[in-house]
């Protein structure tokens, strides 16, 4: 039995018709209902259907085999136990570093409100700016207005949040786009089965 993990939302709603180029797909009942684990027209392939943060857990402790997660979750978790094989380019934005004018960003220790920790700190590392993280889970284009932060680290598309909220796009930090990711251990033991998906899925992107 193959295992795919994909995150919910935005992501979904575009790789379900990339899977089903590929020849993989989910009944509208299946999608439909209350289940967890979806059958599919394969037999031996099923797909869950839970929280972005969580594919890479899923894939990482053997859970999932494969996992279909954007680059921005996966730049978080990190890498250990998982081999990221797809770049399948869709759900695409870019992670920027914004404030509400250049000067906000000239600070001793920049105050940073961002859900992206890890990100956050690498690339501030990778300037030498001294910085303080201040992690939010949503609403972080209020942290500039009300004085909680300098800046907010955050995943722009059109850019359009941010100008209603007064802050501009200052630093291109990374692009982010949706991923195809797999068990490192799997990867060996089903390796076969795998790569038979990878293939029909990179031959559709």
């Amino acid at each position: 039995m193959l295992t795919i993990a994909l995150s919910k939302g935005r992501i979904l709603q575009q790789v379900l018709p990339l899977l089903k180029k590929a020849g993989l797909e989910i009944a509208d009942e299946e999608l439909n209902s209350r289940k967890l684990i979806f059958d599919t027209n394969i037999s031996d392939v099923k797909i869950i259907v839970i929280r972005a943060t969580d594919v890479p857990v899923f894939v990482q402790h053997g859970a999932a085999d494969i996992g279909i997660a954007g680059k921005d979750v996966l730049l978080e978790h990190g890498s250990q136990g998982i081999f990221e094989l797809l770049d399948l380019k869709i759900a695409k934005c870019k992670l920027m570093l914004a404030a509400a004018s250049a000067e906000k960003l000239e600070q001793n220790t920049l105050k940073v409100a961002t859900k992206y920790v890890n990100s956050a700190k690498q690339y501030f590392q990778q300037q030498g700016q001294s910085c303080e993280i201040i992690k939010l889970y949503g609403a972080m284009e209020l942290a500039p207005t009300l004085g909680l932060a300098h800046c907010i680290v955050d995943l722009v598309d059109s850019g359009n949040t941010l100008k209603a909220n007064g802050l501009e796009a200052f630093e291109h930090i990374s692009d982010i786009s949706s991923r195809l990711v797999v068990n490192a251990a799997a990867f060996k033991t089903k390796n076969s089965q795998i790569k038979t998906w990878v293939n029909a899925i990179a031959a559709v992107i």
